[in-house]
C-alpha cells in the first residue's frame, strides 16, 4: 500500500472511532425514540442515526465503517445535527471526512522571528508560542517565571508541555483543577489531530505518551475534540500560590497549526500575585520552588 493511500486509510478508521462515539453518547430519549430493553451498547443504533438524519442506513454504515466513499457536505451536516455536534467536532469532521469547510492556505512551515519580538514586548504577561501537538515554539521570560518546569529539553528540541503535564508529579504540576485541564488538552490535541492523521511524527508522538500514560491513552480513546476558548486557568506555583488566570489563544499563521497562549490576571487579587512573582528576585524564587519540591520528595519517602 502506498504511503498515500495508508494515510487515507488511517483517516477513514479515525472517522469510523470519532463517529461511534459520539453515537454512543446520544441517549435514545433525547431523540424521542424508545430505550428500549434489547440495546447491547449504549447510544443510538446506526439505522436510527441515518433515519433521524435522512440518509440511507447502507451508506451510513459505510461511512462508520470507514470505507472507501465519497460524502457530500450535505450528509455530513444532517448527520452532525443528529449527533449534536459542537462547532469543534463538526470542523473534525468535515477534516476527517476530507470535505473542506474553508480553504486551508499553505503556509511556510518556519516560525516568524517578529514572533519571539511580540512575546517579549507582551512581558510581564506570560506568553508562549505552541505547536498544534503542545510543542513550546517560543516563549517569554514571564512564562518560564509562570512555568518553571517547562526549561529546555536536553539537544536543544523544545519541550512538550502535553508531555510535562502528564509526567510531572502531584507537587510540581501547575493547574489545580489537573482533570479537568488535561481532558481540555487532550481534546484539543485530537482536534489538531484531524488535519495530521497518517503523520508519523504525530502518530509517533501519540504512542510514545500512551504508552507512558495510561491516563492519556484513557482520555485519548474518548474522542472529545474541542478548539482553547478563552478561560479561565488557576495556576499553582509554588512560590506566591494559587493564580487565577485568564488564557486567551489565538492562531498565527506559521507554522501550520501554530497558536498563541497569553495569560492575564483575572482580578485584582490575581494581578498583585502576578506581579510578585514576577519581580521576585531570581535567586528567592527558585529557593521557594526547590524547597517545595524537597519538602514534597520527603513526604514521598515517608509515606514509601
Amino acid at each position: 500500500m502506498s504511503d498515500e493511500r495508508a494515510i487515507r486509510a488511517e483517516r477513514r478508521a479515525e472517522l469510523a472511532a470519532f463517529l461511534k462515539s459520539r453515537r454512543a453518547r446520544i441517549s435514545p430519549e433525547s431523540m424521542g425514540l424508545p430505550a428500549g430493553t434489547r440495546r447491547r451498547t449504549p447510544g443510538l443504533r446506526r439505522e436510527e442515526v441515518a433515519q433521524l438524519s435522512g440518509i440511507g442506513i447502507t451508506w451510513y454504515t459505510w461511512l462508520e465503517q470507514g470505507r472507501a466513499i465519497n460524502v457530500s457536505v450535505q450528509v455530513l451536516d444532517a448527520v452532525s445535527r443528529t449527533l449534536a455536534l459542537d462547532v469543534a467536532e463538526r470542523a473534525h469532521l468535515y477534516r476527517l471526512a476530507g470535505v473542506p469547510t474553508v480553504p486551508s492556505p499553505e503556509v511556510d512551515g518556519t516560525l516568524p522571528a517578529a514572533l519571539q519580538t511580540i512575546l517579549d514586548h507582551l512581558d510581564p504577561l506570560p506568553a508562549a508560542v505552541l505547536s498544534g501537538k503542545y510543542d513550546l515554539l517560543a516563549r517569554n521570560a514571564a512564562y518560564d517565571r509562570l512555568f518553571p518546569r517547562c526549561e529546555e529539553s536536553s539537544g536543544g528540541s523544545p519541550v512538550n508541555v502535553l508531555w510535562k503535564i502528564f509526567m510531572l508529579p502531584d507537587c510540581c504540576n501547575p493547574f489545580v483543577t489537573r482533570a479537568e485541564e488535561v481532558g481540555r488538552m487532550v481534546a484539543y490535541l485530537r482536534s489538531a489531530y484531524g488535519a495530521h492523521v497518517g503523520d508519523p511524527q504525530w502518530s509517533d508522538f501519540i504512542e510514545r505518551l500512551g504508552a507512558a500514560s495510561p491516563e492519556f491513552a484513557l482520555m485519548w480513546e474518548r474522542n472529545d475534540v474541542a478548539t482553547p476558548p478563552v478561560r479561565v486557568r488557576t495556576v499553582r506555583h509554588p512560590a506566591v500560590g494559587d493564580i487565577d488566570l485568564t488564557m486567551t489563544s489565538m492562531s498565527v499563521p506559521a507554522p501550520a497549526g501554530a497558536w498563541v497562549q497569553v495569560f492575564t490576571p483575572s482580578g485584582a487579587e490575581a494581578q498583585d500575585l502576578l506581579e510578585r512573582l514576577m519581580t521576585m528576585p531570581e535567586e528567592q524564587r527558585l529557593t521557594r520552588v526547590r524547597a517545595h519540591i524537597a519538602t514534597h520528595r520527603r513526604q514521598r519517602a515517608a509515606s514509601a
